[in-house]
């Protein structure tokens, strides 16, 4: 009667019990990177595990923080590496939640605010700066619910 059912039910046996994917990270094309050092390890506290060089700078570099992972590459190093991606990558928005939008938007005090901060329907606290890379992230902060919700 569900003999249908049965290849289906076969297939779902067999697949893995996980996700497909175990990570995404943000892969910031820049001019150079080291102008943007400080921002991330100093501003954001994350830490660099990572740095390639490319003559005489750096040509890539990975900072992290617990689960989060950025990489920043040069745009020199982009084309040498991956030509027809070159001229197709520009500025990257990041969202990234942290537990005291303030106290990390203090860190950073020479990133031009982009918004100032503001409280959203979604329940987050946010500020947007830009980074000495030209991206933009997003800090935000998820917000007590109000008493009697």
């Amino acid at each position: 009667m569900f003999r249908w059912l049965l290849p289906l039910a076969m297939t779902a046996c067999t697949m893995p019990d996980q996700n497909l994917a175990r990570r995404a990270t943000a892969v910031l094309v820049v001019d150079r990177i080291e102008p943007s050092l400080a921002f991330w390890t100093d501003g954001l506290g994350f830490t660099i595990t990572a740095q390639v060089p490319d003559g005489d700078h750096l040509g890539f570099a990975m900072f992290e923080q617990g689960e989060v992972q950025i990489m920043l590459q040069t745009r020199g190093s982009v084309a040498a590496d991956l030509p027809p991606l070159a001229d197709r990558l520009g500025q990257t928005c990041i969202f990234l939640e942290v537990h005291d939008v303030d106290a990390v938007a203090a860190r950073v005090p020479e990133a031009p605010v982009l918004m100032p901060r503001r409280e959203t329907f979604y329940g987050m606290a946010e500020i947007v700066v830009e980074t000495p890379g030209g991206h933009v992230v997003t800090l935000a902060q998820q917000l007590a619910p109000a008493a009697g919700n």
